[in-house]
């Protein structure tokens, strides 16, 4: 008899809890080393992809970057800009986003996408909540061609997570050690 398949949602409260308990300790360092990610990459004169931070997420609205947050709309996850000053109103998910009125960004106007994750495994494949949101947006070649790292604790990195055939593996991910590249 063969082992039964891990549980996704099980494996989602466990590194939830590890996240959580890692987080207050390397949340700074984790900044740092993003900043630093970013000093080092060609100035490709696009913006930066971040998230608004929910349930224990690296913070990285404080960039020194041109930043864009993601904002799901019609059933569909894009980018708008953000210049860290204007108004966020919510998503169709209730997320703070920008105004539908920034307009939506098309994929060459981010060079590089920072997305929080509960865990990433050593292929890059990345345990979130479930919604698929980023999985759906990056299955479209243009999107693809976005570099895109995870940003969590170094306790969240796992060997191995289950994935799906729908599942896009990311290009890396940053944590309070450094980053790296797949």
């Amino acid at each position: 008899m063969s082992p039964a398949p891990p549980d996704k949602p099980a494996l989602r409260r466990q590194h939830a809890a590890r996240r959580r308990q890692a987080l207050p300790a390397v949340e700074r360092s984790i900044q740092l080393r993003v900043q630093a990610l970013l000093a080092q990459r060609p100035d490709s004169g696009g913006r930066v992809g971040v998230y608004w931070p929910l349930r224990h997420e690296v913070d990285l609205r404080g960039l020194a970057a041109p930043l864009a947050l993601p904002a799901v709309s019609g059933g569909q996850l894009c980018y708008r800009p953000w210049d860290g000053r204007s108004v966020l109103e919510p998503d169709d998910c209730g997320i703070p986003a920008p105004a539908p009125a920034t307009g939506n960004l098309e994929a060459p106007a981010l060079s590089l996408l920072l997305i929080p994750a509960l865990a990433i495994d050593h292929q890059g494949f990345r345990l979130g909540y479930g919604g698929g949101w980023y999985d759906r947006l990056r299955c479209q070649p243009q999107w693809r061609r976005v570099a895109c790292l995870a940003v969590l604790p170094q306790a969240c990195l796992t060997p191995l997570l289950p994935h799906d055939p729908w599942d896009i593996p990311l290009d890396g991910w940053v944590h309070e050690q450094g980053w790296r590249w797949l």
